[in-house]
């Protein structure tokens, strides 16, 4: 034991003590447990012993499994609580008209700007996202800027069918090609790093870079927003529980299992997007086979975006349902300009982290976790304490509108000091430098 004090360790011996017979007593089988902490200088580590202590530096167990159930968990709820709002209110279609329901004309409008704008910010990420995969396949063989004008019109083609039911087979490729490509990495960064690296359970993050994480991680739960207009497309909108936690339970796996194994081999290398975490050939090969999903992910969004504009002018009209010139060119019009509006946005962002960080603080903060706190709280009206199961709801909700507050605030705090400090590199706004390497 000498040994194990010398190095300040905590020692767990089993001894088993036995006679060779097949019988033993209870005197000749001992399980001894000896914990002695060496009182060496460094026994506990650069902090010192905290249990007295007013700042505690080891609180990092874990973190990221936590937040990802923690969020996914809280997500799914929400997203149940999204259904019921449509079931109670079929006619609505999108946030807009969510908006109208709680607070009349005005409603409406900030809330369907808000969501237009949180789309089409979603929209900028997947060009962004484009240009890098175009970056890493190529070894930036041309301007970071050309890229993203190619993801521009390839995403602006790709969005041209009027309906989700051509899209929906697309789909299917889409999450078929993420899978692989996520594979790819995980097996790649194992075989890159058999031993694993070791893992840091403390660490000096400043508050801007570990908050800016956290809302990445909001990011990737981002999708309510355009749950109101899947749901209106549904031929049974009473299933929507169902398909809602199929969905969460498999985002939720997924996210849990490439984050522990890219981490747990990747260490802090880890690259964002995570498909350029591996070396060689193999970033190369995740991005092209994952070329479905950057362009496919990033169309639904402009789908959905450009539905809602295009419903907003013609609702009520025979352009609706006409398969004119006269009602097709309108659609045309809208999802060019919309593409247009993204793709400023990712030159003008083009580091991946900041752009997801800012969108989720303006906008995925309230759609996916505060607003569905609100939707709750206006179908519960009167009735907050009418059964201790409506007490602990109404309150459930309530710190759902808080932590969509927190998230907001804190992340616009994070992410604009992050752009800002990006700002004064020579990797700035409608930069050709290749941007597959600022996401390291």
């Amino acid at each position: 034991m000498a040994r194990d004090e010398e190095k300040g360790a905590y020692q767990v011996r089993k001894e088993l003590k036995g006679t060779g017979s097949n019988e033993r007593s209870s005197d000749e089988e001992n399980i001894v447990t000896t914990v002695r902490p060496s009182r060496s200088r460094t026994s506990d580590g650069p902090f010192g012993n905290e249990e007295n202590s007013e700042v505690k530096y080891k609180t990092m167990t874990w973190c990221g499994v936590i937040l990802i159930l923690g969020l996914g968990a809280i997500a799914t709820y929400t997203g149940y609580v999204i259904g019921q709002f449509k079931l109670a209110y079929p006619g609505v279609h999108n946030m807009a008209d969510a908006g109208e329901v709680m607070l009349g004309p005005v409603g409406r409008e900030v809330f369907g700007a808000a969501q237009m704008l949180f789309i089409v910010f979603n929209m900028g990420s997947h060009i962004l996202t484009f240009s890098i995969m175009m970056n890493t396949i190529t070894g930036h063989a041309a301007c970071s800027i050309v890229f993203g004008f190619v993801g521009l019109i390839v995403s602006v083609v790709c969005t041209l069918p009027r309906t989700l039911h051509r899209i929906s087979f697309m789909a299917v490729i889409s999450f078929v090609s993420i899978i692989a490509a996520v594979l790819i990495t995980m097996i790649g960064v194992g075989a890159e790093n058999p031993g694993a690296k070791e893992i840091q359970s403390t660490v000096v993050t400043p508050f801007t870079k570990a908050f800016l994480a956290t809302m990445n991680l909001v990011f990737a739960y981002a999708g309510h927003v355009a749950f109101f207009s899947f749901i209106s497309e549904m031929k049974e909108p009473e299933t929507y529980t169902k398909a809602l936690y199929l969905l969460q339970g498999a985002d939720v796996s997924m996210y849990l299992v490439v984050a522990v194994v890219t981490c747990r081999y990747g260490g802090a290398d880890v690259a964002s997007p995570a498909l350029g975490s591996t070396a060689g050939i193999l970033p190369k090969l995740a991005y092209g086979i994952a070329i479905p999903t950057i362009v496919m992910a990033g169309v639904i969004n402009g789908h959905v975006a450009a539905k809602t504009v295009y419903v907003r002018l013609f609702r009520g009209t025979d352009k609706m349902s006409k398969q004119t010139w006269g009602s097709f060119l309108p659609w045309a019009i809208i999802v060019l300009l919309l593409w247009t509006v993204a793709w400023v946005i990712a030159e003008a962002i083009p580091v991946f982290n900041h752009l997801l960080g800012l969108s989720s603080a303006l906008f995925a903060s309230w759609f996916t976790y505060g607003l569905s706190g609100v939707f709750w709280l206006y179908l519960s009206h009167g009735r907050y304490r009418e059964s201790k199961k409506k007490m602990a709801l109404s309150a459930l909700n309530m710190c759902i509108v808080c932590i969509g507050l927190i998230m907001c605030v804190l992340g616009l705090y994070a992410s604009g000091t992050a752009i800002a400090a990006e700002a004064k590199s020579s990797n700035g706004s409608f930069s050709c430098a290749d941007n597959s390497k600022l996401h390291a």
